[in-house]
């Protein structure tokens, strides 16, 4: 495999998104990783390099103020909906560009589940992966105890600390990366609502969802305190256009104590879970080049 390769991708809007490139001698086809909310394309990198040692080109790339990206002050005014509509299509169009006539593929994370179900990572995919993604409204988390203590970092100290200091420093809240203080003001919105970003119209979702075209593989855990598998169908239902297949893994699919909401891109999974998604990746990739 050769070298990672570190990019700077210019944005639409102005500015540019850090990327990373894992690119095998010969590739098969691209996938863009799409990234959770406050995850820093870092923690991908095991499975990039994974998918980069069998034949699939990898981009990892952290959305604009948070983690290579840019620092949250500098980008305070940064919604959730420019990191969908503006970052991530700005990647993945370098991608395509990058590895012309390849199938192109995705993978998305949580918020980067969204990017794919809005349609962000191309309406016309060859096929994308959603990992641990759903409805993310506050009244869908199963436990009482984690509803108040989201609802107290989304609604309470988040936002008082974004307009004290210009920014979330959410690494100390125990969130993840710091965020701009706009991003956590419309995650807490988008929270509130009953059908999350669905019941926005500003963001057009169920019209931008119908757009997703190709197969689609949703991957949960039954153990994710937050996405649980009827939450992550809620999701997928708004795929209209899209042939879904659902799977959920329990700890014990995957040999180790729990798996969780990042668990799946884990190294402790590589030698359990990633030979599937690997397979399913290819199978897929291999149809679009008959």
């Amino acid at each position: 495999m050769r070298n990672n390769e570190t990019v700077r991708i210019p944005v639409a809007t102005g500015g540019a998104v850090t990327a990373t490139l894992f690119a095998p001698e010969s590739a098969s086809a691209v996938l863009v990783v799409h990234p959770a909310t406050a995850t820093p394309q870092g923690f991908y990198a095991s499975f990039a390099t994974y998918l980069a040692e069998n034949g699939i080109a990898t981009v990892t790339y952290d959305y604009r103020g948070t983690g290579r990206s840019g620092s949250p002050r500098d980008h305070r005014d940064l919604g959730m909906r420019d990191w969908i509509g503006v970052d991530a299509p700005a990647v993945a169009a370098w991608a395509a560009q990058r590895f012309p006539g390849l199938p192109r593929l995705a993978a998305g994370h949580s918020l980067g589940g969204h990017v794919i179900a809005l349609g962000a990572a191309g309406t016309d995919l060859t096929a994308s992966m959603i990992v641990a993604s759903h409805i993310a409204a506050l009244r869908t988390i199963p436990s009482r105890l984690e509803r108040i203590r989201v609802r107290v970092m989304l609604h309470v100290l988040g936002p008082a600390l974004g307009r004290l200091l210009g920014y979330v420093p959410a690494r100390s809240l125990g969130l993840g990366e710091d965020l701009p203080a706009a991003a956590m003001l419309e995650w807490g919105g988008w929270a509130r609502m009953e059908n999350y970003f669905f019941d926005d119209p500003s963001m057009r979702a169920r019209e931008r969802s119908a757009t997703l075209t190709g197969p689609v593989l949703a991957v949960g855990t039954s153990d994710d305190p937050w996405s649980t598998p009827a939450q992550t169908d809620a999701l997928t239902s708004h795929l209209t256009s899209a042939v879904v297949e659902r799977r959920t893994y329990t700890p014990a699919d995957a040999g180790v104590p729990m798996i969780g909401h990042h668990g799946l891109f884990r190294r402790t999974v590589r030698d359990t879970i990633w030979p599937e998604l690997l397979a399913w990746l290819h199978v897929h990739a291999a149809k679009a080049t008959r």
